[in-house]
């Protein structure tokens, strides 16, 4: 009797679909940002965050890590979250503010840290935009050392990297708001090239240039809404 039992349960597990089983998965996110994406203690020692527990000069009233964008998304969509390899200050671009070399801390140098992921958000570009680093023209092959301190050379580069680093991975960019205009047209011809998404956030609300409270609930949301479309 108990050896017929264990049959027909056999038999029931076989016959269950497999998309019952993978629908229960939970995808894992990571992150490659700037200031935008940090939380002190959240991301790799030695990197350096925008947002803490304790907020200097009234720069933010965001004071818990529940409170950023990318917790709300991983917590309310139902994530789990990889590497979130975030710096502030950051350029994709080896240039820096007054035109300081931050290939250290360049979303380049970093995506190699990242591992591999179900997503990547990549969310930068404000940093280059405020800057005001050379532009650069749309070159995508044989490009030289000197272009990686151009944006547009190099962020074509960052995602060509980002692509074979992590095949399988979907790859979305997130464009902010208040870029300079030739720095968000950029972007959008870029992974057009490449093939590769991107969202283009509106009316985020901000204390000294970098999301409020408000301001992360709305990142949140929108990126939400496309990530369930």
């Amino acid at each position: 009797m108990i050896h017929r039992l264990l049959i027909i349960c056999l038999m029931l597990f076989a016959m269950t679909p497999l998309r019952a089983v993978s629908d229960k998965a939970k995808l894992t996110i990571s992150i490659l940002g700037d200031s935008y994406s940090t939380f002190e203690g959240y991301v790799p020692s030695g990197n350096v965050s925008w947002y803490a527990t304790t907020a200097w000069e009234n720069r933010t009233d965001v004071v818990d890590v529940r409170q950023t964008w990318w917790w709300q998304l991983i917590s309310e969509g139902g994530y789990i979250l990889g590497v979130n390899e975030s710096y502030s200050g950051s350029t994709i671009s080896y240039t820096g503010y007054n035109n300081e070399d931050y290939r250290d801390r360049s979303f380049l140098t970093r995506l190699p840290r990242l591992g591999a992921s179900d997503i990547l958000l990549i969310f930068g570009g404000t940093n280059d935009s405020w800057t005001g680093g050379p532009l650069g023209e749309f070159i995508y092959d044989n490009l030289t050392f000197g272009h990686l301190y151009e944006f547009r050379p190099a962020f074509g580069k960052l995602l060509q990297e980002a692509q074979n680093r992590y095949p399988g991975t979907r790859i979305i960019f997130i464009i902010n708001t208040d870029l300079k205009p030739e720095i968000t047209e950029s972007i959008q011809e870029i992974c057009r090239h490449f093939q590769v998404e991107y969202i283009r956030l509106r009316d985020i609300e901000k204390l000294t240039g970098h999301p409020s409270v408000k301001g992360m609930v709305q990142i949140k949301q929108q990126i939400l809404q496309y990530l369930r479309k």
